[in-house]
């Protein structure tokens, strides 16, 4: 099952409504295939393991991350894939929250006389699919929060030197590519003009769309951001009419969303995840300042919280310390150390709901 959760995370962040999912296949205790949901969503992962498969699958056995669906959509349900293939036995961590699907897979595939048992890895698996089942449950999208500080809690250095190392900003761009939007600020486009996209060997087709909460319509025109947009998809939510930025954009073809403003005047950001959500996004990757994510921090807007923390100080050329937020937002959560090899840098998760 552990195999299989390694094929569904390929693929995280990528699949648009569709789970990532995985699924491997043995016969007379070998490995004969693997597979994941592909790109874009379809075939699913019981499709792509069953035909890259070179031999017969007659008494194998079946291992898939989530409960495999039985119902009639763009595709056929991967239940009669699994009866019609004479699979044997069949091995899923958890049921699929989809109405369409739950809790309905062991009983088609029991009358065909098909050994089937669920649980197994279950705590570990449930943790990958928050964001599916948070997808099926809630009007809001899963929010993944990155932020960089130094050693002494600046998330600004005036020298204008980077807060992290290369290996922990490659990161960040790998954490891309799980998934399907990124959210930043106007503020942060005028202040570093980024490219927000994945530039990793064998990963640059997985850059993430890209929408600007900007009200005021300030984002330059000479941006990184609206040069790139007709290679990358990128939005923008705003609230005050601009008619010269507006018809740059239009002719941009960047689509653009009037959102409504809260009790302080800015872009509501809970409307905005909404209609994230109703754009099709299911996993948003907030990179933004100090600003914006205490705002999404303080809104209880923040599902999971990644902290790069270098392992330098910067002292009296810090600014925009997260140092009084800290507790207050990480108090009590759970976290890891994530064990990845940043060259003395860290790497902090936080499950933050």
């Amino acid at each position: 099952m552990r195999l299989a959760l390694q094929q569904a995370k390929k693929t995280l962040g990528n699949t648009k409504e569709n789970p990532a999912v995985g699924c491997v296949i043995t016969k007379k205790g070998q490995l004969i295939s693997a597979g994941c949901t592909s790109v874009n969503g379809r075939p699913h992962a019981e499709q792509n393991a069953v035909d890259f498969c070179k031999i017969n699958l007659s008494n194998s056995n079946l291992y898939v991350t989530l409960e495999p669906c039985s119902h009639h959509g763009k595709t056929p349900p991967c239940v009669q894939l699994i009866i019609n293939n004479k699979i044997k036995k069949v091995f899923f961590s958890i049921k699929d929250p989809d109405i369409r699907s739950f809790n309905k897979c062991s009983k088609e595939l029991k009358k065909k006389g098909t050994y089937i048992k669920n649980g197994i890895c279950s705590s570990e698996i449930k943790n990958f699919y928050r964001s599916y089942y948070k997808f099926k449950k809630d009007i809001l999208p899963f929010v993944t929060c990155k932020l960089a500080i130094s050693k002494d809690f600046y998330t600004i250095n005036k020298k204008k030197r980077w807060i992290t190392n290369k290996y922990s900003r490659a990161r960040v761009q790998l954490m891309r590519s799980y998934h399907d939007c990124i959210i930043t600020s106007s503020q942060t486009i005028i202040k570093d003009n980024p490219m927000l996209t994945c530039r990793i060997n064998g990963l640059n087709n997985r850059s993430p769309s890209r929408i600007i909460l900007d009200n005021k319509l300030r984002i330059p025109s000479n941006s990184i951001i609206l040069k790139e947009s007709s290679v990358y998809r990128t939005i923008i939510f705003y609230n005050k009419f601009n008619e010269k930025k507006i018809k740059l954009l239009k002719r941009l073809k960047i689509k653009i969303y009037k959102i409504s403003l809260n009790e302080n005047g800015d872009l509501d950001l809970r409307k905005a995840l909404i209609k994230a959500k109703n754009l099709g996004f299911s996993r948003i990757f907030l990179e933004s300042g100090i600003k914006l994510t205490n705002s999404f921090l303080k809104a209880n807007l923040v599902d999971d919280f990644k902290l790069f923390i270098s392992n330098e100080k910067i002292g009296k050329f810090g600014l925009g310390s997260i140092k009084k937020y800290y507790q207050r937002y990480v108090k009590n959560k759970k976290f890891t150390n994530e064990q990845v090899n940043l060259f003395g840098e860290k790497l902090i998760s936080y499950k933050i709901k």
